[in-house]
């Protein structure tokens, strides 16, 4: 029985529970032959890190974590330069959306999109109007997530380990 989803900030009693997700998420990048998360990366301490920032958010329902994202609402200085494209806003500021994971039995039932809700309201309430965020060009299945939520592909930016990743952005009003 499903009951009401709960937003909120991730607690160290939470790891185990959001580690299982993001490693379930990483099989199943594997199993899509997608690279992406496939070093390790994001493990315990980036999480941990992500706790002591205040920018790691869970959600619940019936006291189980069904969801884990990053939501940093400093932005992203892997952003700071696109290719290929322009960011749909340039000087204002943003929230960038990081490890985004649901459950695996859950996948597909719009957890992810919630989770972007509540990132909205968050980011209205600082009074940030765009966020962005970005995923490898065959992680087919994050790119429909973003697409469905609002977000447009806006480019290419590159991580500092050189990486390419699809950058997308989605405006939540204009200043």
């Amino acid at each position: 029985m499903e009951g009401k989803l709960y937003f909120r900030r991730t607690e160290e009693r939470d790891l185990d529970a959001v580690i299982e997700i993001v490693d379930a998420a990483k099989e199943y990048l594997r199993l899509q032959g997608i690279p992406q998360w496939q070093d390790g990366y994001p493990n315990r301490e980036s999480f941990y890190k992500d706790i002591e920032r205040e920018i790691s958010y869970v959600l619940e329902e019936n006291g189980k974590i069904l969801g884990t994202i990053a939501i940093d609402l400093e932005g992203d200085r892997n952003y700071n330069w696109i290719y290929e494209g322009n960011w749909l806003s340039e000087k204002q500021p943003y929230a960038a959306i990081h490890r985004v994971a649901v459950d695996a039995e859950r996948k597909g039932s719009g957890l992810a999109g919630k989770m972007i809700e509540e990132a909205v309201k968050l980011c209205l309430e600082k009074g940030i109007f765009s966020i962005k965020n970005d995923t490898h060009r065959l992680n087919q299945s994050m790119q429909r997530m973003l697409v469905k939520n609002g977000f447009v592909r806006c480019g290419i930016i590159y991580l500092e380990n050189g990486e390419e990743r699809i950058g997308f952005e989605r405006i939540l009003s204009f200043r």
